[in-house]
């Protein structure tokens, strides 16, 4: 083959995945608990567990103020679809047969409530996420990836001890506003999206945001990236199809490595 038969692949022939349609309820909820499932075993695969706490919720397509989520005391690294379970707004199990985390309720509902455009809620105890929440600080710009939250999360400046109580999950929500997360002081983060595959990758990414920030302080002093370079940046790369198309990579390991997930 000659250089000059070598042309270029028409643009509409060439693959590129986007968030798909559905034709039914029961399709899109399927959907929703198998990204569910699978962003739960991708946190338990980055060692975002600490014993029972943490969740991921994603809102029911048909009962909108219902949710499902992991059952509590379940490892993350276990969790199937069928484990999953659907919550009312009272906190209360109407589909599944495992006992429902009391924070999660008391955080995610309120969350899911304030928040009629979000699909998903994820928070969890990661490391980093723990120290920086540690500081009582906000992500800076200080690399490409952290652009994705520059002016798009918040602090929640306070901590009270374990959140059991629907107030302080409204308070959580208030302080997170219009963003994709939060950072709960002395706790860790809390990140949200239009799908559960953006939330899932916004926690990820902010994970890994935390760590780069405290090791970049603790090397020496740091450069940011200027307010205009970072606003375009957020720009480019900080809306939730973005964090969709970012996860998928993730979701073809986990599906290609545990596919009982699915079951």
């Amino acid at each position: 083959m000659s250089l000059s038969d070598l042309q270029p692949v028409p643009a509409d022939q060439l693959t590129f995945r986007l968030p798909p349609k559905f034709d039914t309820v029961e399709e899109e909820r399927r959907h929703r608990k198998e990204r569910l499932a699978a962003a739960l075993r991708l946190f338990g695969r980055f060692g975002f567990e600490e014993g029972v706490a943490g969740h991921i919720t994603a809102r029911d397509p048909e009962h909108t103020d219902h949710f499902w989520v992991n059952p509590f005391g379940m490892s993350f690294k276990q969790i199937k679809v069928g484990d999953l379970i659907l919550v009312n707004h009272e906190g209360q199990v109407v589909e599944g047969r495992h006992h429902v985390n009391q924070a999660a309720f008391a955080i995610h509902s309120m969350v899911h409530q304030a928040r009629p455009d979000v699909v998903a809620a994820a928070h969890s105890h990661s490391v980093y996420g723990k120290a920086l929440s540690a500081l009582g600080t906000l992500l800076e710009p200080l690399t490409q990836d952290a652009c994705a939250f520059y002016e798009d999360h918040a602090l929640f400046d306070d901590y009270t001890g374990v959140v059991v109580e629907t107030e302080e999950g409204r308070r959580i929500a208030q302080a997170l506003g219009s963003h994709k997360a939060v950072i709960l002081r002395n706790h860790g983060l809390l990140t949200v999206g239009d799908s559960v595959e953006a939330a899932a990758w916004w926690f990820i990414t902010m994970e890994r945001s935390c760590q780069a920030q405290l090791a970049a302080k603790a090397a020496g002093p740091t450069v940011p990236i200027s307010h205009e370079n970072a606003k375009l940046t957020h720009g480019q790369i900080g809306n939730d199809v973005v964090g969709w198309i970012n996860f998928q990579p993730l979701l073809d390991q986990i599906l290609a490595s545990d596919p009982d997930l699915l079951d």
